[in-house]
């Protein structure tokens, strides 16, 4: 259980990594590379980067797909194992995190970050946008973007359900790696 100082240690080192690289199972397959915005996003990057260390990113599933808009991952809490019924409404044991809002615009590969209505919520889960969406521009985190891969992001199995919820099995991040 990592806390928010241990984060913030993080944060106050060295640059502690670049990216992400992260392998989909399921309709998708294939390995998705992710660029970590530090300088944009330090404290969410941080977070990120010690879920994925710590393996807990492994096995999660895409939970929320919604064609034309992103791909919704990263609810280590409920969102890996045989009943996957609540992906979406967890975190992990890291407190959330205060909003770092960016004047960077959410266009088609960039990774944001989840959250519920208070903008101070976000904790595990992230987004990768399939098209631009400009109305969630200064209201969500952006915390990276994809430089490899979106071919397979394009191929995530796409939800049907009530917003965006996959049913049946949905894809999945087999394995998540911390790059530098």
């Amino acid at each position: 259980m990592f806390k928010l100082a241990a984060v913030m240690a993080l944060v106050a080192g060295p640059a502690f990594a670049t990216g992400l690289e992260i392998d989909v199972g399921g309709e998708a397959n294939g390995t998705i590379k992710i660029d970590l915005f530090e300088d944009t996003a330090p404290l969410h990057v941080a977070q990120i980067v010690a879920i994925a260390q710590a393996g807990d990113y492994d096995g999660v599933v895409f939970h929320r797909v919604i064609e034309g808009f992103m791909a919704q991952t990263g609810d280590v809490e409920f969102g890996k194992g045989e009943d996957t019924s609540r992906a979406g409404m967890g975190g992990s044991a890291l407190p959330d995190i205060p909003a770092e809002f960016s004047d960077k615009p959410f266009a088609r590969g960039i990774v944001g970050m989840a959250r519920s209505q208070n903008p101070n919520s976000a904790n595990s889960q992230f987004f990768i946008m399939f098209d631009q969406g400009d109305f969630l521009n200064g209201q969500y985190t952006v915390v990276g973007e994809v430089t490899e891969g979106m071919e397979i992001v394009d191929q995530i199995k796409l939800g049907t359900g009530g917003n965006g919820a996959v049913v049946g099995a949905p894809d999945k991040m087999v394995a998540v790696r911390v790059t530098e």
